[in-house]
Protein backbone atom coordinates (compact mmCIF):
# COMPACT_ATOMS: atom_id res chain seq x y z
CA UNK A 1 0.00 0.00 0.00
CA UNK A 2 1.07 3.65 -0.61
CA UNK A 3 1.88 5.92 2.21
CA UNK A 4 -1.39 8.11 2.02
CA UNK A 5 -3.34 4.46 1.88
CA UNK A 6 -1.46 3.50 4.96
CA UNK A 7 -2.53 7.14 6.35
CA UNK A 8 -6.25 6.45 4.95
CA UNK A 9 -6.49 3.56 6.97
CA UNK A 10 -4.97 4.68 10.20
CA UNK A 11 -7.43 7.53 9.67
CA UNK A 12 -10.51 5.63 9.73
CA UNK A 13 -9.09 3.64 12.41
CA UNK A 14 -8.67 6.63 14.28
CA UNK A 15 -12.00 8.02 13.55
CA UNK A 16 -13.83 4.58 15.30
CA UNK A 17 -11.42 5.22 18.20
CA UNK A 18 -12.51 9.10 18.89
CA UNK A 19 -16.53 7.33 18.99
CA UNK A 20 -15.61 4.40 21.04
CA UNK A 21 -15.58 1.97 18.40
CA UNK A 22 -12.46 -0.61 18.84
CA UNK A 23 -13.57 -3.16 16.25
CA UNK A 24 -12.06 -1.58 13.04
CA UNK A 25 -8.84 -1.51 15.29
CA UNK A 26 -9.03 -5.31 16.11
CA UNK A 27 -9.85 -6.11 12.37
CA UNK A 28 -6.79 -4.45 10.92
CA UNK A 29 -4.51 -5.82 13.49
CA UNK A 30 -2.33 -8.90 11.83
CA UNK A 31 -1.98 -12.12 13.80
CA UNK A 32 1.62 -11.67 14.46
CA UNK A 33 0.84 -7.79 15.62
CA UNK A 34 3.55 -6.59 17.86
CA UNK A 35 2.52 -3.72 20.26
CA UNK A 36 5.43 -2.06 22.68
CA UNK A 37 4.71 0.35 25.34
CA UNK A 38 7.70 2.62 26.02
CA UNK A 39 8.49 3.29 29.46
CA UNK A 40 8.96 1.26 33.09
CA UNK A 41 5.57 1.17 34.26
CA UNK A 42 4.27 -2.42 34.54
CA UNK A 43 2.28 -2.24 31.80
CA UNK A 44 5.16 -1.46 29.68
CA UNK A 45 6.93 -4.04 27.02
CA UNK A 46 5.92 -5.81 24.57
CA UNK A 47 3.16 -7.75 23.69
CA UNK A 48 3.51 -10.72 20.97
CA UNK A 49 0.32 -11.74 18.32
CA UNK A 50 -3.12 -10.66 18.39
CA UNK A 51 -4.55 -13.36 20.69
CA UNK A 52 -1.77 -12.02 23.46
CA UNK A 53 -2.72 -8.11 22.77
CA UNK A 54 -6.21 -8.85 23.40
CA UNK A 55 -5.71 -11.37 26.60
CA UNK A 56 -2.95 -9.68 28.34
CA UNK A 57 -3.08 -5.72 27.22
CA UNK A 58 -6.63 -4.94 26.28
CA UNK A 59 -8.95 -7.23 27.72
CA UNK A 60 -7.25 -6.17 31.43
CA UNK A 61 -6.88 -2.43 30.96
CA UNK A 62 -10.89 -2.31 29.20
CA UNK A 63 -12.27 -4.14 32.52
CA UNK A 64 -10.40 -0.94 34.64
CA UNK A 65 -13.23 1.50 32.50
CA UNK A 66 -16.59 2.50 32.95
CA UNK A 67 -17.33 2.40 29.13
CA UNK A 68 -14.85 2.09 26.28
CA UNK A 69 -12.03 4.79 26.08
CA UNK A 70 -11.74 7.04 23.43
CA UNK A 71 -8.65 7.97 21.11
CA UNK A 72 -8.78 11.10 19.61
CA UNK A 73 -5.97 12.16 16.77
CA UNK A 74 -4.61 15.64 16.80
CA UNK A 75 -2.32 14.98 13.90
CA UNK A 76 -1.65 11.77 11.45
CA UNK A 77 1.76 11.53 9.41
CA UNK A 78 2.89 8.87 7.21
CA UNK A 79 6.03 7.84 4.98
CA UNK A 80 6.42 4.37 3.06
CA UNK A 81 4.79 1.74 5.76
CA UNK A 82 4.87 3.89 8.88
CA UNK A 83 2.31 5.90 10.42
CA UNK A 84 2.75 8.09 13.39
CA UNK A 85 -0.32 9.47 15.55
CA UNK A 86 -0.56 12.06 17.97
CA UNK A 87 -3.56 11.53 19.88
CA UNK A 88 -5.07 11.96 23.13
CA UNK A 89 -7.37 9.58 25.33
CA UNK A 90 -10.39 10.01 27.86
CA UNK A 91 -11.78 7.33 30.01
CA UNK A 92 -13.02 6.86 33.52
CA UNK A 93 -12.18 4.57 35.65
CA UNK A 94 -14.65 2.66 37.70
CA UNK A 95 -13.28 3.67 40.61
CA UNK A 96 -14.46 6.95 39.36
CA UNK A 97 -10.82 8.54 38.22
CA UNK A 98 -10.41 9.87 34.95
CA UNK A 99 -8.07 8.45 32.61
CA UNK A 100 -6.78 11.37 30.05
CA UNK A 101 -3.47 10.20 28.37
CA UNK A 102 -1.45 11.56 25.28
CA UNK A 103 -0.11 8.95 23.54
CA UNK A 104 2.21 9.14 19.90
CA UNK A 105 1.55 6.12 18.05
CA UNK A 106 4.35 4.62 15.71
CA UNK A 107 2.28 2.39 13.37
CA UNK A 108 4.21 -0.04 10.89
CA UNK A 109 1.59 -1.42 8.35
CA UNK A 110 1.85 -4.13 5.30
CA UNK A 111 -0.49 -5.25 3.09
CA UNK A 112 -3.63 -3.57 4.70
CA UNK A 113 -2.78 -4.87 8.04
CA UNK A 114 -1.40 -3.31 11.29
CA UNK A 115 1.84 -5.05 12.02
CA UNK A 116 3.60 -2.93 14.82
CA UNK A 117 2.99 -0.37 16.93
CA UNK A 118 5.25 1.75 19.48
CA UNK A 119 3.22 3.84 22.15
CA UNK A 120 4.51 6.66 23.82
CA UNK A 121 2.66 8.03 26.58
CA UNK A 122 2.65 9.76 29.91
CA UNK A 123 3.45 6.66 32.21
CA UNK A 124 3.42 8.21 35.68
CA UNK A 125 -0.73 8.64 34.81
CA UNK A 126 -0.59 5.11 34.33
CA UNK A 127 1.02 4.26 37.77
CA UNK A 128 -0.94 6.50 39.33
CA UNK A 129 -4.76 5.78 37.69
CA UNK A 130 -4.20 2.42 36.76
CA UNK A 131 -4.52 -0.60 38.61
CA UNK A 132 -1.59 -2.98 37.73
CA UNK A 133 -1.75 -5.60 35.02
CA UNK A 134 -2.06 -9.57 35.59
CA UNK A 135 1.37 -10.61 36.13
CA UNK A 136 3.39 -11.64 32.73
CA UNK A 137 3.92 -15.60 32.37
Amino acid sequence: MTSSENKQLVQTIMEARSRRDHAPFLAAMADDFVWRISGSSAWSGEYVGKAEVRERLLKPLYAQFIAPSSITPTRILAEGDHVVVECHGDATTISGERYANTYCLVIRLAGGQLREMTEYMDTALVERVLQLPPPRG
